[in-house]
């Protein structure tokens, strides 16, 4: 599958449905931006079933600033609607597959109950 353009009109449909969401915040002017983009398609090209999305930070400020993206590229992944990784720095392919691995193993209910026990906590605070 290809990259998908991701804007502030489908971010939230796009991150919110069932399944894997890697997502590359970048920038043109940003060289190793630049040289993370062929890494990341190789990826969406090998993984047809998982959804790249790529974030022009220049072209969405808005989004940008919610987000609080401070350096580019960021990676973001996303499964089932839950942000599971937000790192600022290209990765290697090799640390890429690494991680799209780490995610297709993850046990969702466990994440889950995770995340409904942090918000519990959070909300007796």
């Amino acid at each position: 599958m290809a990259t998908v353009e991701i804007g502030k009109d489908n971010f939230k449909d796009t991150v919110s449905k069932e399944g894997i969401v890697i997502l590359d915040w970048w920038a043109a002017w940003c060289g190793p931006c630049r040289a993370f983009a062929p890494v990341f398609e190789q990826s969406s090209q090998k993984h047809a079933d998982i959804t790249f999305g790529k974030i022009d930070t220049d072209a969405q400020p808005e989004l940008s600033g919610a987000f609080e993206i401070r350096s580019i590229p960021t990676l973001m992944v996303f499964r089932d609607g839950i942000l599971l990784f937000n790192q600022p720095g290209a990765l290697p392919a090799a640390a890429l597959e690494e991680l799209v691995g780490k995610v297709r193993a993850l046990d969702m209910e466990e994440v889950r109950r995770e995340v409904a026990s942090r918000q519990a906590e959070s909300s007796k605070a």
